[in-house]
C-alpha cells in the first residue's frame, strides 16, 4: 500500500503532533508501530492525541472495543466508562481498538503486541482490561484482541502478571460462550460499579493480593459475575442439569442498575476524533430503559425500568457538551427517545438555544405512536431532514399483537402523512420475519403496508415533489434472545428464511420501495451464539483459528469457517438455534437476572400465543415484571419518581 504525496504529508503532520504531545509520556511500542503506519489504510486510526484525551497515570485501565476505531470511538458506553475511570485519583483510562486486518497482519509478522492508544503501552501491561461485548459476532474479534495482546485465551492459564479481563455490555446477559476467556463480567449498567471494581483492584494489587483473592472480593460488588466460581453440569440429552455456585458466589447475580440518572454525569468533554467515525456528533443519553414490552426485544427487558433525565438537565448538558466538543450536531439517544415525557419541551428549548448557529438536533429512532404533529414541525425546524426511521416490525396487526408492538397501521400512516407534510421525503421501515405464529399472509402484509406508506407519502406532497420520495424497507430475521418472552422459541431455519424472503419479494411493490434484508447465514450464527453455553467456547476458538475475525463485517464473514469449527468440536448448532424449549428448562443464563421474573416472561410468552397485549407500565399500571421491586429502583419520568 502506498500513500499519495498529499496523504503522506497529512500523516507526517499528524505524527509530528502526536510525537510532540507524547514527548512527556513513557511510551513503549510507538517506535515499532510508527513505520508500519505508512503501509496501512487509514493510519490516523492508530494515532492518539485527539482533543479530549486524558493524561496517563500510574494505574492504567484498558478500555477495549473489539472493532475498528471508527466503530468503537463512537460507542457511548465506552466514552462513559473512560470518563468514569479518569475521574479516579491516580487512574487513567486507555483506549484499545482492534486494528484492521492490514495492520494486524503486519504486527503479527513483526511480533509487535497490541497497544493502548493513549501511551502505546502493551495491552498485557494494563492493570485491568475491560472489553465491551457489543454483539455476538464480535466474539472472534475479542479472541483476536487477546491474541494480538499476547494474553492467553483461557482465564485459568493467566497468572497474576496479566491484567484482569472483565467483560461488559449488551451481551453479558448470556456471557456463557465466553465464560472460559474472561475473569469476570459486569452484568448491567457500569458507571458506578466500574469505579468500585477499579478501586478494589487498585487497592488489593497495592497490598500484594493475588488474582484469586481479588476475584473473591469482586463477587461482593453488585453486578459482578465470576464464571469460574460456577460449576455447570449437563444431562445426557445435552440440556443443562445444574449450575452450582462455589467460592461463596451468590446463587444468582442480579444486574447492576443506576437508580437516578441525574447522579450519573453524561459525557462531558468527549474525545473529538481526527477521522470520521460512524456517529460523528455529540451524543447525550436522555433516558435509559424501555417498558413498551416488545416480546422479541432483549434490550427492552434488560434495561428496565425507564429512568429519564429532566428537561433542565438535558438542555444544560447539551449546551455544555456542544461547547466543549465543538460539534454542530447533537443526538438525543436512548432505546426510544420519542418516549421521553418532556421531549417536545427539550427539542423546543434546544431549537431556540441554537437558532441561527447551524447546530442541529437529531433523534436516532422514533416510534410511530410517539411522533406528534408538533414534534414533526419541531424537528423540521432543525434544517437537516436526513430521513425518518420507524419500526413497525410486522406487517399485519395480528402479528404486531403477538410481539406486543402497540402500534396500528392507522398510526403509521398518520405519522407518514404528518412527516411528509412537514418536509421529509425519505422514510425507512424496519420489519422482522421468522416471528412466532407467522404465516405467509403476515409476510405478504409487509409488502402491502410498504405500498400504503408509499401512496400516503405521495399524497402528502405536491405532485412535483413526488419523484424524490424514498421508502426503504429493511427486513431482519428474528433471533430469539435470552431474558425475553421468546427465549423458548425455535429460530427459523435458513431454508425457511430464504423461502420467506422469496414470499416477501413477491409481495413488495415493484417501484418506489427499496427492499433489503439481513443475511440468513449471519442470523443463524448469531442465534447459535446468543443462546449458547460454555460448550461453545472451543468452537469460538476453533473458528478464530480458522481465520474468523471481524465477523460483523459482511465482506469478512465466512460461514464455512464456522461450520468447520462446529464439526471439529463435534458441536450441533441446530440443537441451540432451532430447538423449542420447555418452560422448565435450565438455561445457560439461569443464574443471571435482569430483575424481570421468570414467571413474567412465561406469562408474556403465553400471551403472545393468545395475541394478547401488555401495556406500557411507564404510563399505565404496573404489569408485574418484578424489575422495580427486585432491584429497588423506581420509574423516573422527567427527573421525578413516578408515584
Amino acid at each position: 500500500m502506498f500513500l499519495s504525496r498529499h496523504a503522506e504529508a497529512i500523516l507526517k503532520a499528524i505524527v509530528r503532533v502526536a510525537e510532540n504531545n507524547r514527548s512527556s509520556k513513557k511510551t513503549d511500542l510507538w517506535p515499532q508501530i510508527r513505520p508500519l503506519l505508512y503501509r496501512v489504510e487509514r493510519p490516523s486510526r492508530y494515532i492518539d492525541s485527539e482533543w479530549g484525551v486524558a493524561e496517563a497515570q500510574d494505574y492504567r485501565v484498558g478500555l477495549c472495543y473489539p472493532d475498528t476505531y471508527e466503530v468503537g470511538q463512537a460507542n457511548q458506553a465506552l466514552a462513559l466508562l473512560y470518563q468514569a475511570a479518569n475521574s479516579l485519583d491516580g487512574v487513567s483510562g486507555e483506549r484499545i481498538f482492534l486494528p484492521w486486518i492490514d495492520l494486524s497482519d503486519l504486527m503479527r509478522k513483526e511480533d509487535i503486541e497490541l497497544f493502548t492508544l493513549e501511551s502505546f503501552m502493551p495491552v498485557s501491561r494494563v492493570d485491568i482490561l475491560g472489553i465491551t461485548i457489543p454483539y455476538e459476532l464480535s466474539y472472534t474479534s475479542i479472541l483476536e484482541v487477546l491474541s494480538l495482546a499476547h494474553i492467553p485465551f483461557r482465564a485459568k492459564y493467566r497468572d497474576d502478571s496479566y491484567p484482569l479481563v472483565i467483560g461488559g455490555g449488551p451481551c453479558v446477559f448470556n456471557p456463557e460462550p465466553l465464560a472460559d476467556f474472561f475473569d469476570a463480567f459486569l452484568i448491567g449498567e457500569g458507571e458506578e460499579a466500574w469505579k468500585e471494581i477499579i478501586s478494589t483492584d487498585k487497592t488489593m494489587r497495592a497490598q500484594g493480593k493475588t488474582k484469586q483473592e481479588i476475584l473473591e472480593k469482586l463477587v461482593g460488588i453488585s453486578g459482578v459475575y465470576v464464571p469460574s466460581f460456577y460449576d455447570v453440569s449437563y444431562r445426557e440429552d445435552g440440556r443443562i442439569s445444574t449450575i452450582t455456585p462455589t467460592h461463596g458466589a451468590p446463587d444468582r447475580v442480579y444486574k447492576r442498575v443506576v437508580t437516578d440518572m441525574e447522579t450519573v454525569a453524561p459525557i462531558q468533554c468527549p474525545i473529538v476524533p481526527y477521522v470520521d467515525v460512524v456517529h460523528n456528533r455529540y451524543t447525550l443519553e436522555i433516558l435509559r430503559g424501555c417498558t413498551r414490552g416488545c416480546r422479541f426485544c432483549q434490550a427492552g427487558m434488560t434495561y428496565r425500568p425507564v429512568r429519564e433525565r429532566s428537561a433542565d438537565s438535558i438542555v444544560k448538558n447539551a449546551i455544555d457538551g456542544l461547547r466543549d466538543s465543538g460539534y454542530d450536531e447533537i443526538s438525543l439517544t436512548s432505546l426510544s427517545s420519542a418516549d421521553h415525557s418532556q421531549l417536545e419541551e427539550v427539542v423546543r428549548r434546544l431549537q431556540k438555544q441554537f437558532e441561527g448557529s447551524g447546530v442541529s438536533v437529531s433523534l436516532p429512532s422514533l416510534r410511530v405512536d410517539a411522533f406528534s404533529i408538533d414534534m414533526a414541525h419541531l424537528m423540521a425546524q432543525g434544517g437537516r431532514k436526513t430521513g425518518l426511521t420507524f419500526a413497525p416490525e410486522a406487517g399485519s396487526q395480528r402479528l404486531r399483537d403477538v410481539i406486543n408492538k402497540n402500534v396500528t397501521e392507522e398510526q403509521l400512516l398518520e405519522t407518514v402523512e404528518r412527516a411528509f407534510k412537514a418536509g421529509w421525503r425519505r422514510i425507512k421501515l424496519y420489519f422482522m420475519i421468522g416471528l412466532p405464529t407467522e404465516t405467509d399472509e403476515d409476510i405478504a402484509a409487509i409488502g402491502e403496508l410498504a405500498g400504503k406508506v408509499l401512496r400516503t407519502a405521495k399524497k402528502s406532497v405536491e405532485p412535483g415533489q413526488r419523484g424524490g420520495i424514498t421508502v426503504g424497507v429493511s427486513v431482519s430475521t428474528l433471533v430469539p434472545k435470552s431474558h425475553t418472552p421468546f427465549q423458548w422459541e425455535p429460530q427459523a431455519t435458513d431454508e425457511e428464511i430464504h423461502r420467506k424472503q422469496r414470499v416477501l419479494r413477491d409481495f413488495m411493490p415493484r417501484k418506489g420501495v427499496n427492499l433489503s434484508w439481513h443475511d440468513a447465514d449471519i442470523s443463524f450464527l448469531e442465534g447459535v451464539i446468543a443462546r449458547g453455553d460454555r460448550r461453545l467456547s472451543p468452537v469460538l476458538e476453533a473458528a478464530w483459528r480458522n481465520g474468523a475475525r471481524f465477523d460483523a463485517w459482511s465482506e469478512q464473514f465466512s460461514l464455512k469457517r464456522w461450520l468447520d469449527a462446529f464439526e471439529e468440536c463435534a458441536y450441533n448448532p441446530a440443537f441451540t438455534a432451532h430447538r423449542a424449549r420447555d418452560y422448565d428448562e435450565v438455561f445457560p443464563w439461569a443464574h443471571l437476572s435482569t430483575g424481570v421474573s421468570d414467571a413474567y416472561l412465561v406469562a408474556e410468552a403465553k400471551k403472545a400465543r393468545e395475541e394478547v397485549l401488555t401495556q406500557d407500565c411507564s404510563f399505565d399500571s404496573c404489569t408485574g415484571c418484578g424489575a422495580c421491586q427486585t432491584l429497588d429502583v423506581d420509574i423516573v419520568l422527567g427527573g421525578e419518581k413516578r408515584q
